[in-house]
């Protein structure tokens, strides 16, 4: 080309959790079932919409006016909807206007970083969500700014680390909670959150909450809401239904925006944002239509309620098998559906293998490892697993950090094959870490 196409900070976007697919399918070619552990796609995992869910949605399609336009901010009544919502909480009130519709979280990401000049940073948890460090990163032209979970404390963050990183770069004008975590399965308690509030007021930052998984918590833990700690402050919460209906195919994903009169240059953000969406029209509309007819269904309160109930029990058999294993640290999951297993550094060495039977696999996987020969060492591991046991993870240095582990889920409906899944990871681990 006769001039550069791509911007500073484009190779940033990645994304291993779909990246390790391409491999995991060359393996599959050999006649081998792959089991998916990489991302978080319920349906996938054999989770059963309900029929009176199906109902509703089936009655709107059969509705002309699921086929046409909506506000450019999402469907009134579902503004409305979510806004009661909202305030029904102790907390930072909202009206419709304060609620902005996306064709999914990506895609409000995406928008939210697009926009922010490239000096101005968002901080965010490491271990990261790709989704979110990749497009600040790119926004930025250079790696992104991260604070640290702590898989020696709960997975709870490091606050001095994040108030140093606030505090001694004036670029950062925002910090991102994702809460519950993905993908450590971390809840925040009330405390640490107040303890974010208490940081953003001492510099005037932006704060931003990823709570699509904060209905989805277990085993007596729940989630508080950012609105209900957020006081007079600037902030945007980022929610969807792709996992809580669960629906990852709809595609719909919405902002909340809190105090959006705070400050002038959130204000025109919000702004932004708003004109944004107008230029595209408006985000689709049948899942936007489907929300306030499922939420408020008598049946939904039990529906969440079984399927967490669920999920917590997966997280006691997952804690049963990986929890006592020498030379990994493992902290139960309290939300969403993820965990993500961290080995010791004393115990993971360059040269561990699992043994691999088929001799096609073997040669594909000398080929990985020969074209990456400065692999980091959790993401060696992953390749044996995904070669040996035809188990595919996502190893956690792809997850903007330096620690290193894997992420697995908790969504396999069967617990049969759920316990029999980690049952074979659990050996996995004892025998690569013995091969040394």
């Amino acid at each position: 080309m006769r001039n550069l196409l791509l911007r500073p900070g484009a190779e940033e976007l990645t994304y291993e959790i779909r990246g390790i697919v391409k491999k995991a399918r060359m393996i599959a070619s050999f006649g081998h079932e792959i089991t998916w552990e990489n991302i978080g796609d319920p349906i996938h995992k054999n989770n059963k919409v309900p029929e009176w869910m199906k109902a509703i949605v089936s009655d709107l399609v059969s509705q002309d006016k699921s086929y046409g336009y909506a506000d450019s901010k999402g469907v009134l009544e579902t503004r409305k909807f979510l806004a009661e919502l909202n305030n029904s909480k102790a907390g930072a009130q909202i009206t419709e206007e304060d609620v902005l519709f996306f064709n999914g979280l990506g895609d409000a990401i995406a928008k939210l970083y697009q926009f922010l000049i490239p000096t101005a940073r968002i901080i965010g948890p490491s271990p990261a969500y790709s989704t979110h460090s990749s497009a600040e990163a790119a926004h930025a032209n250079t790696a992104p700014i991260t604070y640290k979970l702590d898989p020696d404390n709960q997975w709870l963050p490091d606050m001095e680390d994040l108030y140093n990183k606030v505090k001694y770069n004036p670029s950062v004008v925002g910090i991102l909670i994702i809460n519950p975590d993905n993908p450590t399965g971390m809840v925040y308690p009330r405390e640490v959150l107040e303890g974010f509030v208490r940081i953003a007021e001492s510099f005037k930052l932006l704060l931003i909450a990823d709570e699509i998984y904060q209905n989805i918590t277990y085993n007596g833990v729940s989630a508080v809401s950012l609105a209900e700690v957020i006081g007079e402050l600037p902030a945007i919460s980022l929610k969807g239904i792709s996992k809580e209906f669960p629906w990852p195919g709809s595609r719909c994903g919405w902002m909340e925006f809190y105090n959006r009169n705070a400050s002038k240059e959130f204000s025109k953000l919000v702004q932004t944002l708003e004109n944004a969406k107008m230029i595209e029209v408006c985000s689709t509309i049948l899942p936007q239509l489907s929300i306030p007819r499922i939420m408020s269904h008598p049946k939904y309160a039990s529906y969440r309620k079984v399927e967490n109930e669920k999920i917590g029990r997966r997280s006691k058999i997952m804690e049963e098998l990986l929890g006592g294993i020498p030379g990994v640290k493992f902290n139960p999951t309290k939300g969403a559906f993820y965990n993500t297993i961290v080995f010791d550094p004393d115990f993971l060495k360059p040269d561990q293998i699992l043994p691999i039977t088929d001799p096609n696999v073997k040669e594909l996987l000398d080929e990985w490892l020969e074209q990456e020969p400065d692999m980091p060492l959790d993401k060696r591991f992953v390749y044996y697993l995904l070669a040996a046991y035809h188990i595919c993870v996502v190893p956690i240095s792809s997850f903007c950090s330096d620690l290193r582990g894997f992420r697995v889920t908790l969504l396999e409906e069967d617990e049969q094959v759920f316990r029999n899944t980690f049952q074979d990871l659990a050996k996995a681990i004892k025998t690569y870490l013995k091969s040394a």
